[in-house]
């Protein structure tokens, strides 16, 4: 049974309707229009009856056949549930009689090639359900619980949404079908109903604040019942945002004249689209009530739009947002509050005004949440929770390097190589270029000790060439000693080439002259032990090595060990040179401007040949620490060879452990350490005896020793 106030709007829109199209001259000339109204109580019997009826004489139904003049019937309007209008159309589609059809909205009735002659007033579900997305979008609700009609209707539209909703992240906390109410009699106080409590239980339990509820009218009146019904829901009402579609209306009552509509306050429901039509309310005023004191309604209608059909011959008006609002005494409005236009692109396919809408008491006028998880804010990313659904996930921070500058992420993103993320990690901004330069702290420090090493060294120089006629000097090659200061000299001051903006020219140069200096140093090293070892052999009687006693041998060793040292950085710099370039990964925030190598493998063949230097050098000596001879060197040389070794061997872990202008300025702290460790191991006990104690510095002291020893 159609809903009594539904009647009187079609009856008085379709009385409106005609009595304008025969007064206006215009729109059907010389034609003038009648019309029959049948209701079919809901029973599909009486639509195919009446259908019948009219194909045929007034009172018999004989198909294709008709006695008598009877006038002829243009079009059927009608019915007002699908599945009426679908039994109307399969007849009226045999004789080719155009069915209009204002509120039927079932996707089957697109199908063309079984409903020819159907032309539907209203858009179809589908554009409902489009519609419903983008609201329930709109609001940024992810988590909706879902209670269909217990029909076929009610099941299709069940699979439609969840398709729709899984390609717009939309997840369906629960799906059920509409409570069943049974009438069990009558007693003294009236009606009585009966149903099952359990069939309320996902409504009960749900944690979803978004429920969509689909079912024609009379259908879903019986869920009304059920909820207006049950105790537990009188004593805490279920405040949750309904989310109604057009077939039904919340409002009409059936089994009840007075029903507690506050379980709906704060609703949405969609409504096709209308407008004022013109004359419209001067009908109904005009309209004498007193001549039909049977009608109990008379509401200002609006089945007014101009009306344009897509290429399925369906309209494309459109749909209303109402918002309900109950109030104490149980009356109720009804107040537009958005519009969802079907033509419209995707992004402004619905229109809202928040401003006007009332929601449930609970969420105190503010936009309700309707989430299985909270939202993952930016700089978050979400990951599903193990055997949930998409909406159920847990937030974690992005890594480092990575930003998410959306809510919900589902992954974070990296940052362009120029630009790093901020401390919340919701945005990249551009990193610092950065090096160690002169104007820096560091840089500043490493300079001030090199330059302060560089004039010690030059002052302990200048105080060997005062006094170079003492024994002190004299011994183990006076020229090798000053060799040996001016290469610690140059070590200290090539460490100045790793400060400073890099340049091709510092590239090229600084790893090649640092590493042949260094050679050259420990080149005169192991030549004064060499010279120590030698020299000892040479006093022996008869011995072969007085010839070698002198310049010659020591000038040999330094030849040849400087020579292999630049014909290794001669290589390097001819295959592979060093060129300045950006490192823009190992620091997170600097985009640090440096020397590459060129070739990792000869910077470490430089390395390597250097320490194997040493390593001779700290052998011979260690050997020779012990021989008897007068300010012997090997004692110290043996030391200062420890203290190279153990710099230049912590440097490797070190340099590959650090990143950026670390890494040089750990290259130039083992440079000063271990040209320190030289200088200091070998020069400062000469540097005692030579001002501190220069009774010691005299040639009867030295030949005491001598003797001694």
């Amino acid at each position: 049974m159609e809903p009594l106030l539904k009647r009187f709007q079609q009856v008085f829109a379709i009385l409106f309707a005609i009595y304008e199209i025969n007064e206006n001259p215009k729109l059907l000339p010389n034609v003038t229009l009648g019309f029959h109204i049948y209701d079919n109580f809901n029973v599909e019997m009486m639509s195919f009856d009446i259908i019948l009826r009219l194909l045929s004489s007034q009172k018999e139904s004989f198909p294709n056949f008709k006695c008598g003049k009877k006038p002829q019937i243009s079009a059927i309007v009608g019915g007002l549930g699908s599945d009426t209008s679908m039994q109307i159309a399969t007849i009226l589609g045999l004789y080719k009689i155009p069915q209009l059809s204002y509120s039927s909205v079932h996707p089957a009735l697109k199908d063309k090639p079984q409903f020819p002659f159907l032309y539907q007033m209203v858009p179809n579900e589908v554009s409902q359900d489009e519609g419903i997305v983008h609201l329930i979008r709109y609001f940024g609700w992810t988590w909706v619980g879902l209670i269909v009609s217990d029909d076929d209707n009610g099941a299709e539209f069940a699979l439609r949404l969840k398709s729709v909703f899984s390609r717009n992240y939309i997840c369906i906390a629960f799906t059920e079908k509409a409570p069943q109410v049974a009438f069990s009699g009558m007693d003294e106080y009236g009606y009585k109903f009966y149903y099952k409590k359990e069939d309320l239980f996902a409504l009960s339990m749900t944690t979803a604040n978004v429920i969509i509820a689909y079912g024609d009218t009379y259908a879903m009146q019986v869920f009304q019942l059920t909820l207006y019904l049950h105790q537990p829901f009188k004593k805490t009402p279920l405040e949750k945002v309904w989310i109604i579609p057009a077939q039904w209306d919340l409002t009409s009552t059936f089994f009840l004249k007075e029903w507690d509509f506050k379980i709906f306050h704060g609703s949405l429901s969609m409504a096709i689209h209308r407008q004022q039509v013109p004359g419209f309310w001067s009908f109904l005023q005009n309209f004498n009530p007193y001549q039909h004191q049977n009608d109990l309604f008379i509401q200002q209608l609006c089945a007014g739009d101009e009306i344009y059909f897509n290429e399925n011959l369906e309209s494309s008006i459109g749909y209303d947002i109402l918002n309900m609002v109950t109030f104490p005494n149980n009356s109720f409005t009804k107040v537009e509050v958005g519009t969802v236009v079907s033509h419209a692109s995707s992004d402004q396919r619905v229109y809202m005004k928040e401003r006007d809408i009332i929601w449930p008491n609970k969420f105190n006028l503010t936009v309700p949440h309707s989430l299985c998880s909270e939202i993952c804010h930016l700089g978050y990313h979400r990951k599903v929770r193990e055997g949930e659904q998409s909406c159920c996930y847990d937030c974690f921070k992005c890594a480092d390097g990575t930003i998410s500058n959306q809510v919900d992420a589902d992954k974070c993103e990296k940052c362009p190589e120029d630009e790093h993320p901020n401390n919340n990690k919701n945005r990249c901004i551009s990193k610092v270029i950065t090096c160690l330069v002169y104007d820096d702290i560091l840089g500043i420090n490493l300079a001030s000790v090199a330059v302060s090493f560089a004039l010690f060294t030059a002052l302990v120089l200048g105080t060997f060439i005062k006094h170079q006629n003492t024994p002190i000097v004299k011994a183990n090659n006076r020229d090798l000693t000053y060799l040996l200061l001016i290469s610690l000299l140059l070590c200290f001051l090539c460490s100045l080439l790793f400060i400073g903006r890099p340049s091709k020219v510092t590239c090229l140069l600084r790893q090649a002259t640092f590493g042949n200096i260094f050679s050259l140093a420990l080149s005169c090293v192991l030549a004064k032990t060499i010279i120590v070892v030698v020299a000892f052999m040479a006093t022996r009687p008869g011995s072969k090595m007085r010839k070698w006693v002198g310049k010659r041998l020591s000038n040999y060793f330094i030849l040849f060990g400087s020579l292999v040292q630049v014909g290794i950085c001669s290589f390097w710099l001819f295959t592979s040179p060093p060129f300045p370039d950006l490192d823009m990964i190992t620091q997170p925030e600097e985009i640090v401007l440096q020397c590459n190598e060129g070739s990792d493998a000869m910077f470490y063949t430089v390395l390597g040949y250097m320490g194997f230097q040493a390593s001779v050098s700290f052998t011979v000596a260690f050997l020779a620490r012990k021989l008897p001879d007068s300010f012997n060197e090997a004692k110290f040389i043996t030391f200062s060879m420890l203290v190279f070794c153990s710099v230049w061997i912590s440097f490797i872990p070190a340099y590959l452990s650090t990143k950026g202008k670390y890494m040089v300025a750990v290259e130039i702290f083992s440079i000063l350490a271990s040209s320190a460790g030289l200088l200091g191991c070998i020069f400062l006990p000469k540097m005692y005896i030579i001002i501190l104690k220069p009774e010691m510095n005299t040639r009867d002291q030295f030949f005491r020793k001598k003797e001694f020893h």
